[in-house]
């Protein structure tokens, strides 16, 4: 049997492959009537902008996410570090089940209510200090989502050092021990320590149409690294896109290559460009 068709196997099977295999299995391969998927969003789905308001959804992109909700039974959910709402302005009018905010909201479906996991907001104090310390280059932006904030330094590199030493600061004079700084793809932000992408997807494999399935995952970023930690204990497996992660079975080239694997696994054509 060949590499990829072992790999293929095991992976519907919910099983570790034996061996370093790090083939992409071809879309056919996957029973979508029993699989989850599970897709981060910035730099899994979507190109890296260089702003959040930036990212551009490829209309392609919406039309296969809504032929795999139809193929799915709707078990297809984002499982981003944005806003719910952030997400629904990014994707409309496509409306999804997703995770939000690194798991402090969850919707199961479109037509159900946004769940808030924390709902407590970070103290006004310590986000007027993440706001000031953006103030010390015009190129740094704030994200302020209420139960986190994100610094993003995407325009001004070279700050990156002095915003780790700064945020880390900031965080220990205030409530150190509930709160933890998530370094992503030139970004630092700031949120409580008690959930993360990883709680929330074990809660939403518990919730119908999730349920009894077996939960595919894509993402790229370190904070998507909760997630691949518990798929093992949930029968699941996933990819990372650019580059090699502890726990990820293979490794996309880059969105695009996602983009177009899930138009296959759709039924459909991907564009090229």
């Amino acid at each position: 049997m060949a590499k990829t068709e072992l790999m293929d196997k095991t992976m519907q099977r919910g099983v570790e492959p034996p061996g370093n295999l790090r083939a992409i299995p071809s879309p056919d391969s996957i029973d979508v009537t029993r699989t989850a998927l599970l897709l981060d969003v910035d730099g899994t789905l979507l190109d890296i902008a260089s702003t959040p308001d930036g990212t551009v959804v490829p209309a392609a992109l919406a039309s296969t996410l809504q032929h795999l909700l139809a193929r799915t039974g709707g078990a297809v959910a984002l499982v981003s570090g944005r806003t719910i709402a952030t997400l629904d302005r990014l994707f409309a009018p496509l409306i999804m089940p997703a995770i939000g905010g690194h798991g402090a909201e969850m919707r199961l479906s479109g037509g159900n209510p946004i769940a808030k996991h924390w709902p407590a907001p970070l103290s006004q104090k310590l986000r007027r200090k993440l706001h000031a310390l953006a103030g010390i280059d015009p190129r740094l932006l704030v994200e302020d989502k209420l139960h986190s904030v994100a610094l993003h330094y995407r325009l001004a590199l070279q700050r990156e050092d002095l915003l780790k030493q700064e945020v880390a600061a900031i965080v220990a004079a205030d409530h150190a021990s509930e709160l933890e700084s998530v370094f992503g793809k030139a970004v630092i932000e700031v949120k409580a320590k008690h959930y993360n992408k990883g709680t929330a997807v074990t809660e939403l494999m518990t919730c119908e149409p999730f349920a009894g399935r077996t939960p595919l995952f894509i993402g790229d970023d370190t904070t998507d690294e909760a997630v691949f930690a518990i798929l093992p204990d949930l029968g699941g497996y996933g990819f990372s896109v650019g580059r090699e992660m502890a726990g990820a079975y293979g490794v996309f080239e880059s969105p695009h290559a996602v983009r177009a694997w899930l138009a296959g696994l759709a039924g459909k054509a991907e564009p090229a460009a």
